[in-house]
C-alpha cells in the first residue's frame, strides 16, 4: 500500500511540473509571439509600464531587449532626447531589415510620460539612457551605456550592443545628398568666380585669404570638430532636476558641441589678439593708435585665453594652474 502512495505521489508531482514547465513554454510563447508582431509593425516596440515588466523584467525570456528610456514630449524640453532618438531609430530600422534579423533581440522604448514608475524603479532621474536586459540573469553594470563617453551615435550603439549579445547588426543610413548638393554648390560657386575674374586672378596671391582659411580650419580642428564627427555627441545637457544648461562637459572623456563651438571662437579671440600685438608694432600710424591697438590686443589675449584656461580647469579637476579668472 505505501509503495502504490509513493508511485501514487511522484505521479503527481511530475504531472505538477510538467503542468508548470508547459505554462512556462505557452508564457514565452506568447511574449516572443506578442513582440514579434509589433516588431513587425514598427523597428521600436513603445512599452507602458505594465508591458516593460510583463516583457522585459519577468521570465521566462530567451530574447535580450534594448530599451531607450527617453522623454520626447515637447513639455520636457529634451532636445538630445530627439537626436538620440533619431539615432536609435535608423539603428532599429537597420536590424528589422537585415538578413540577421530574429527573434533573439528586440528594440523597445519607454517614454518617462508614459512609464513613469519604470524610471522609479532603475532609479533613473536623467534622460536618454539605454539598457540592455538580457535573456537570462539581471542586467549589470555594463548593460548601461555610457553615452557620455562614446555618444550615442547608431554606430556606437551598435557596437555596444554586440558586445553585449553578441549580435552584429549592420548600420544602414539613409541616404543623405544635402552634402553632395553642398558641394556641387560650392563647386559650382567657386568655377563661376574664377570664370568672372578670369582677367584678374590676383585674388589667388593674396595671402591674408590664404592665411584666414587656413586658420579656419585649424580653428575647426584644434577645437573638435572631428571628434564630433566621429563620436555623434549631444548639443548640450540640460539638468533634469534644476533645469540648468550644461555647454561644458564635465569630464575629460566627453564633450559637447556647443563646447566646441565655444573653445573656436576663444582660439580665434586669442589669435585677433596676437595679430593686433603684431600689427600695432609694424602699422605705419601715430603712437596713439598704435598704442590703442596693442592695449587692445593685449586685453584680448589675457581675457579670452583666462576663459580658455578656466574651461580646461573645469575639464580637468584638480588643475592647479589659473590666469585671471579661477
Amino acid at each position: 500500500m505505501s509503495h502504490l502512495l509513493k508511485i501514487l505521489a511522484l505521479l503527481i508531482c511530475i504531472s505538477v511540473t510538467n503542468s508548470v514547465y508547459k505554462k512556462k513554454e505557452d508564457s514565452l510563447s506568447d511574449k516572443v509571439s506578442q513582440l514579434t508582431e509589433w516588431n513587425n509593425k514598427k523597428s521600436v516596440i513603445r512599452l507602458t509600464g505594465d508591458k516593460f515588466r510583463e516583457l522585459v523584467k519577468t521570465p521566462p525570456k530567451n530574447y535580450s531587449v534594448i530599451v531607450m528610456l527617453t522623454a520626447l514630449q515637447s513639455k520636457r524640453q529634451c532636445s538630445v532626447c530627439k537626436q538620440a532618438n533619431d539615432e536609435y531609430l535608423i539603428l532599429a530600422n537597420s536590424w528589422r531589415y537585415s538578413q540577421q534579423f530574429s527573434d533573439r533581440l528586440f528594440f523597445t522604448m519607454v517614454d518617462y510620460d508614459e512609464g513613469p514608475d519604470v524610471f522609479q524603479s532603475l532609479k533613473l532621474n536623467t534622460a536618454p539612457v539605454f539598457m540592455h536586459f538580457p535573456a537570462k540573469g539581471k542586467p549589470k553594470k555594463g548593460d548601461t551605456m555610457d553615452i557620455h563617453r562614446v555618444g550615442f551615435a547608431a554606430e556606437q550603439i551598435a557596437r555596444w550592443v554586440q558586445e553585449r549579445t553578441d549580435i552584429q547588426v549592420r548600420v544602414f543610413r539613409p541616404p543623405n545628398y544635402s552634402g553632395t548638393l553642398a558641394l556641387a554648390l560650392l563647386f559650382s560657386l567657386i568655377g563661376g568666380l574664377l570664370y568672372l575674374k578670369r582677367n584678374n586672378l590676383e585674388f589667388l596671391y593674396n595671402k591674408t585669404s590664404w592665411g584666414i582659411g587656413a586658420l579656419a580650419i585649424i580653428f575647426a580642428m584644434t577645437s573638435g570638430q572631428m571628434w564630433n564627427h566621429i563620436r555623434g555627441p549631444p548639443l548640450m545637457h540640460k539638468n533634469p532636476q534644476t533645469g540648468q544648461m550644461h555647454y561644458v562637459h564635465a569630464s575629460s572623456q566627453g564633450q559637447f558641441i556647443m563646447e566646441t563651438y565655444i573653445v573656436m571662437l576663444l582660439n580665434t579671440a586669442v589669435v585677433v589678439g596676437f595679430i593686433m600685438l603684431n600689427e600695432a608694432h609694424t602699422m605705419k600710424s601715430d603712437g596713439r593708435k598704435k598704442r590703442i591697438m596693442a592695449l587692445v590686443g593685449l586685453g584680448c589675449v589675457a581675457i579670452f585665453f583666462s576663459l580658455l584656461l578656466s574651461v580646461f580647469r573645469s575639464k580637468y579637476q584638480g588643475y592647479p594652474y589659473s590666469f585671471l579668472f579661477k
